[in-house]
């Protein structure tokens, strides 16, 4: 009998592969697959959240999942030996997959440093640990880029960054270091090691008394009002409403833990700082999408500029 055994014990050794990695894998959040995508292990995902543009190529994946509801039955359909998610926000996501006998990790990333550390940990799980450092030296280079540049700016503008509108959200740790990095300095320095947002809500008069000098905003799934933003109370007396320095940089550039803001997430923080310092961008370091189009028109409503100046007037 204890024979038999060895046998069947031997023969599944021949037949498995101990050193296999997961070839199917489901991420969902957008932020490991563009990781898998940047390491060339794209084969690997087979599904999706339905919030992934980058890259866009993605989005020809299984969409199975929104950011805090999936669908179970269509993950399992897909057959994967591993499921990839973000944060406690998913943790009901997380659990029920867990229930239903599947494999999952679970990123925790808040800051610049834990993003490059979520890349490293993604490449040693799919094989791929070399690439993984090279990806990693590469983004760290470019940071430095940034950081260099900004340090030659004339000065460095006060920031409110504004993660969400009602209640008011100051930005997450990894935002508030990436606006560092590129040469503004948080008007909530104090907040960022808050993770959950309900611990970053601020009052609207604290920031009057605090006088950011350019307002960035990024409100997830919605687009930014900057009518809504320059109409709070006493908000007219602004530096950043009364010089028309508000800006929208879009959630998937900015609030996905991962490349996306570590590469066009800081370049647009970088250029809508350097354009409030009044210093142009250099063209290796310019973002390579649709930056706010304010940028370049300037923000002139006539809404906008009474809502700043109290003006009836045609401006």
């Amino acid at each position: 009998m204890i024979l038999d055994r060895d046998a069947a014990l031997q023969d599944w050794l021949k037949l498995s592969d101990l050193h296999e990695y997961p070839r199917r894998i489901v991420c969902l959040t957008e932020e490991t697959t563009e990781t898998l995508y940047l390491l060339g292990e794209e084969a690997r995902v087979v599904g999706v959240s339905g919030y992934t543009a980058r890259p866009p190529q993605a989005r020809l994946k299984p969409k199975v999942s929104a950011f805090t509801s999936a669908k179970f039955d269509k993950i399992l359909a897909l057959n994967p030996d591993l499921v990839l998610a973000f944060s406690d926000l998913q943790a009901d996501i997380v659990r029920e997959l867990a229930t239903r006998g599947l494999n999952v990790v679970v990123f925790n990333q808040r800051s610049i440093r834990e993003i490059l550390q979520m890349m490293l940990m993604l490449s040693r799980i799919v094989g791929a640990m070399e690439k993984g450092i090279a990806l990693v030296n590469s983004l760290g280079a470019g940071l430095l880029g940034i950081s260099h540049a900004a340090a030659n700016l004339p000065r460095r503008p006060r920031v409110l960054f504004e993660e969400w509108h009602d209640p008011l959200i100051s930005g997450i740790q990894w935002v508030e270091e990436l606006l560092e990095v590129a040469g503004g300095d948080p008007v909530f320095p104090e907040l960022r090691h808050c993770a959950a947002g309900s611990q970053r809500i601020v009052d609207p008069n604290v920031v009057v008394d605090r006088d950011p000098e350019v307002i960035i905003a990024s409100w997830c799934g919605r687009k930014v009002n900057k009518d809504f933003i320059a109409s709070r109370p006493g908000w007219s007396k602004l530096s950043a409403v009364r010089n028309r320095h508000v800006y929208e940089v879009k959630s998937t550039y900015i609030l996905q833990p991962g490349p996306a803001a570590l590469t066009e997430g800081v370049r647009q923080l970088h250029t809508i700082i350097s354009h409030v310092a009044g210093v142009s961008v250099k063209p290796e370091l310019c973002p390579q999408e649709r930056v706010d189009p304010d940028l370049k028109t300037g923000w002139n409503s006539r809404a906008r500029m009474a809502s700043s100046t109290g003006a009836t007037d045609e401006v």
